[in-house]
């Protein structure tokens, strides 16, 4: 025995494939117990549907697959209720390392408490140290190791300096190396207030992955395949990773674009990028806000984000979300030794 026939044919189902990427309530059929079906629900990300049936991610996370004649009730719902609360509580050195893991290098090792990162020269973020804590060696052998280290794989060796938070041992030697490198801004936000921010929520669709369209707005990318390839698992890395797009007319490229990662309370934002005519019209807002309903869904409270210091645009548009400096940081390259 089957649930239906043709979802045209079932009223109570209100969602069609153009919803993929809403947040929809649906109910199914589970199981039948003789000819009796048992009904289950289920409010979440419908992430997929195509011929082999539909998919959504609810809150846990765990994705609920079902063939289409299962189908017998769906409908788009607001997006989630994000309730006020105050920020979570963390360092410096703990965001960072948030961050870190947020954005994840293709490689890694330990050296003490630093971590070395690479990933074929996309961003400094995944191929430089993050020197926070101990190295367990003299600062002069712990930079040797990391020249070294970069070396091997013919990439630069960039330290990653962290203020409040790096060692003044390993920053004063940092100093005599030239000025600063990307001046980065770390800014903290309650999530609930970015949640309900803004207008045009239902132009944005969420994805776990960053399709096609997604990549073609995507600013940081390179012709290089070894570079283009370390770069989507970087972008796909992380605890519970979210793309947001807020698609363009037929055939055209999206409009913008967002990333967000998902770590216990805290929801990190990148990859904010809109297509130059379509700014100042609110979707950079919608863009953070479904994903950050989303962040709240999985049980984050705080909203984190980094911004280059003479970013004045964006910089300025966080400031009108509400978000403040928690830290900054920047990059020292070492010399060749």
């Amino acid at each position: 025995m089957t649930a239906g026939g043709p979802v045209q044919e079932r009223p109570e189902v209100r969602i069609d494939r153009s919803d993929v990427g809403r947040r929809v309530s649906v109910r199914r059929v589970s199981e039948f117990v003789g000819d009796r079906p048992v009904f289950r629900d289920a409010i979440g990300v419908l992430t997929s549907w195509d011929d082999h049936g539909l998919t959504v991610v609810p809150r846990a996370g765990e994705p609920v697959s079902f063939a289409e004649q299962l189908l017998v009730a769906g409908k788009v719902v607001p997006l989630f209720p994000a309730r006020r609360a105050p920020l979570p509580a963390a360092t410096p050195v703990e965001l960072q390392r948030i961050a870190a893991r947020g954005w994840p290098a293709v490689e890694q090792e330990a050296l003490g408490a630093w971590t070395l990162r690479a990933s074929a020269g996309f961003t400094k973020r995944a191929n430089s140290v993050q020197a926070l804590g101990d190295p367990g060696l003299p600062t002069a052998q712990a930079l040797a190791a990391v020249r070294d280290w970069y070396a091997a794989r013919g990439l630069p060796a960039w330290v990653e300096v962290v203020t409040p938070g790096t060692a003044d041992d390993l920053r004063a030697p940092l100093e005599l190396l030239g000025p600063p490198d990307s001046p980065t801004l770390v800014r903290t936000s309650p999530l609930a207030g970015l949640a309900r921010g803004g207008t045009g929520h239902d132009r944005v669709r969420l994805s776990r992955t960053a399709g096609p369209a997604w990549m073609s707005l995507y600013g940081k990318l390179s012709e290089d395949p070894a570079v283009r390839e370390a770069a989507r698992q970087v972008l796909h890395g992380g605890p519970s990773v979210w793309f947001a797009t807020a698609p363009g007319a037929a055939g055209q490229p999206p409009l913008a674009i967002g990333r967000c990662v998902i770590d216990g309370p805290w929801a990190g934002f990148g990859a904010i990028e809109v297509q130059p005519y379509a700014r100042r019209a609110g979707l950079a807002t919608a863009v953070m806000a479904v994903l950050a309903a989303r962040a709240a869904e999985e049980g984050a409270t705080g909203a984190y984000l980094q911004v280059e210091a003479d970013n004045d645009g964006a910089v300025a548009l966080y400031d009108g979300l509400g978000f403040t400096t928690s830290h900054t940081y920047h990059y020292a390259r070492l010399s060749q030794g």
